[in-house]
């Protein structure tokens, strides 16, 4: 058996570390904690860190850790990959391994919590004023719901909060609504990371603060049906993906069931209005259609290369 206690990171690669740790430091409210062998380790308030960026001349997502939950090792962990027949290697005091769409996992062992008061009860001289409160979960399209479902729960352990028909399923480890979701489009490729900020007054304060460093919404902002939070969605295309802005995330019930949901636009936003197409596309003609807003305007989206 397996179990995790939270997601801890996302690593990201890009083409200019320096660039990019002070670009995601400034536009997000990050702070910089340490660099380790070229990589660059940033945080939201006093976790060790929840982005982790590396240099490639390929720029995306590298991996997502995890940290295992209390009492169990990282031999332990090792022993269920094995006993399952899932590949993985020991490195830097973690085991990593990829799920069946190539996206790299990391898990790491259980870490005590030297402070266990909440964050706004703590001091500090160098946590910023505008910054989120938590990586919260991540989102991955993939052409095998199926498959990359049963992966995370019995590999991992996580279990399945809600399910969206059959293009959707929404994951979790803990109280939080999701930690992983996944949704069916054909094609494998991680869709975004998710950082948690307290309610509207800090959506107002963050989405003005990105506009003004060139961002925009690709949707949002918006009510999901499925975990009820309040979300909105902010391009990256340096790194070739999303980051969702959320709050007032549903806490499940220690017995929580399964729920299945029809797959219409209620679900995905009570308040009704869909993403545009470009919002599951990362080339960049979508992407360019999406800043200038054409779809609104009434031009269909190019076609993706490839089919995709």
């Amino acid at each position: 058996m397996i179990a995790l206690r939270r997601i801890e990171h996302v690593c990201l690669r890009a083409a200019d570390v320096d660039e990019a740790a002070r670009r995601w430091a400034i536009q997000f409210g990050l702070s910089e904690r340490e660099r380790v062998d070229g990589r660059a380790r940033l945080a939201c308030d006093y976790e060790p860190y929840s982005l982790e960026i590396v240099g490639s001349d390929r720029p995306g997502a590298d991996h997502t850790g995890y940290e295992l939950a209390r009492g169990l090792a990282l031999d332990d962990a090792a022993a269920h990959l094995d006993a399952l027949g899932v590949g993985h290697r020991r490195e830097n005091g973690a085991l990593h391994l990829t799920d069946p769409d190539g996206h790299g996992i990391e898990l790491a062992p259980y870490r005590a919590r030297e402070d266990h008061r909440p964050p706004i009860a703590r001091s500090t001289s160098t946590l910023g004023g505008f910054h989120p409160r938590k990586l919260g979960h991540v989102n991955s399209l993939t052409g095998d719901l199926a498959g990359m479902t049963a992966f995370y729960c019995d590999v991992l352990g996580m279990k399945v909060a809600d399910r969206l028909g059959d293009e959707g399923a929404w994951l979790h480890i803990n109280a939080d609504h999701h930690t992983v979701a996944l949704v069916g489009k054909g094609y494998a490729h991680f869709h975004h990371l998710a950082f948690e900020l307290t309610d509207w007054g800090e959506f107002r304060v963050a989405l003005d603060h990105l506009a003004q460093h060139g961002r925009w919404l690709a949707w949002g902002p918006l009510r999901h049906g499925l975990g009820q939070n309040l979300a909105a969605y902010v391009r990256i295309p340096q790194e070739e993906c999303f980051v969702e802005l959320y709050a007032d995330m549903e806490q499940l019930e220690a017995d929580h069931q399964t729920r299945d949901w029809p797959d219409d636009a209620h679900s995905s936003n009570t308040w009704g209005i869909l993403p545009p197409r470009s919002y599951f596309r990362f080339d960049p003609p979508a992407v360019e259609a999406e800043r200038q807003g054409l779809e609104a305007q009434g031009h269909p989206l190019p076609p993706a290369p490839g089919g995709s």
